[in-house]
């Protein structure tokens, strides 16, 4: 059966259409062509692709690293009112066989399939870090690379590990780099107290990018210029942002763009609070405070935080006056690009997965569909 979704305005990755619909054939865009003439009716004020989120610790109360066989489904589930299609799970450092464990569940519901956003697999943030720029991660769980290590961890996944992040100076760094990226493994760096010259060559070796830009990594300065420094001016580098304005000043954000507006990857790094009310969590198994939304250590640093996709979005047009089109391509032809899946997601084109959002004028999500199936929101 074909299904037709009409937009008034229609986003690719050209640009916007005025007045075109979608064809859907079994969960795929077959075609994108002008409404016939006579036809009123409009599924979606703005018809855009579905947002992937690639960095995502928690939601809705619950962690990516609970052992409760449900807790990805409810997230997969939260994440999907946020006009998520799929997502990245993401552990976070503790002890290994804890790691393990995440990742096996992870697999288990990339194979078995489940609720709400669809997961693509693992990220793995820690232990591999060094703890100058250790943010919510305990230092004493830290660990040294090991390319034996790693390979148990791309094999207890079953092959659905995507993404490892990792500082660029600890010993044995860029063997890792070059070792995880011919399994076919993206490499981040990040809670690092690396070089200008350190990031460099981790880049050199093979690294993606930056994780959550500015955040746990040596700042931009202009006699070092740091991880930060280097990610803004290496054209190779994508760059994690969590733009919810309490992590990074709507300026740095801005300077981003001028940077690298085709490199930028809006992330939530969310964790349990989101989507809950103020009170006491828990994050890398410590005792976190959410207050006005924003969350803190027992020292007042920040850690993870409780926004959304669809709001970060929102923030990046407001904050920093890009147009609505360059932020919706921020969070989903971007990460799509980063992962290495842009032939069959994150725009809106024939043969693509139909994973689609209808947003109003002021990109407030207003329906989601995942792979051409309306999902309740």
């Amino acid at each position: 059966m074909t299904q037709v979704l009409r937009a008034r305005r229609l986003l690719t990755e050209q640009g916007w259409l005025d007045d075109h619909q979608l064809r859907v054939e079994e969960g795929v865009i077959t075609a994108i062509e002008p409404i016939p003439a006579g036809i009123t009716v409009r599924d979606a004020e703005l018809l855009c692709p579905a947002y992937i989120d690639i960095h995502v610790h928690g939601g809705a109360g619950v962690d990516v690293m609970d052992d409760e066989p449900d807790a990805l489904d409810k997230l997969a589930i939260h994440k999907a009112r946020e006009g998520v299609a799929s997502w990245l799970p993401t552990t976070v450092t503790a002890p290994l066989k804890t790691i393990h464990r995440a990742l096996e569940r992870i697999a288990q519901r990339y194979h078995c399939g489940g609720p709400g956003a669809q997961v693509l697999g693992s990220y793995l943030e820690g232990p591999y870090f060094t703890p100058q720029n250790k943010g919510a991660h305990p230092p004493e769980l830290f660990r040294e690379l090991d390319l034996a290590e790693l390979d148990e961890l791309i094999a207890i996944s079953r092959q659905t590990l995507r993404v490892v992040a990792l500082a660029p100076e600890k010993p044995g760094a860029l063997q890792a780099i070059r070792h995880l990226r011919q399994q076919g493994v993206r490499v981040m760096l990040g809670h690092s107290a690396a070089s200008w010259a350190q990031t460099r060559a981790a880049f050199d070796a093979g690294a993606d990018g930056l994780v959550h830009c500015y955040n746990g990594m040596t700042g931009l300065h202009h006699r070092e210029p740091g991880m930060v420094g280097a990610g803004l001016t290496d054209p190779r580098a994508w760059l994690e942002l969590i733009a919810d304005g309490h992590h990074v000043h709507p300026a740095a954000m801005t300077l981003c763009c001028c940077c690298a507006k085709e490199r930028l990857v809006l992330i939530t790094d969310a964790m349990q609070a989101a989507g809950m009310p103020d009170g006491n969590y828990t994050l890398c198994g410590e005792k976190v405070e959410m207050h006005g939304g924003i969350v803190r250590t027992a020292s007042g640093g920040l850690a993870g935080s409780t926004l959304s996709v669809d709001a970060a979005v929102r923030n990046m047009v407001e904050l920093t006056g890009i147009a609505p089109e360059d932020a919706i391509h921020m969070a989903s032809l971007h990460p799509a690009r980063l992962l290495g899946i842009d032939s069959h997601s994150g725009s809106l084109a024939p043969g693509k997965r139909a994973s689609t959002i209808a947003l109003d004028s002021g990109l407030h999500l207003q329906q989601i569909w995942i792979q051409g199936q309306l999902l309740p929101l």
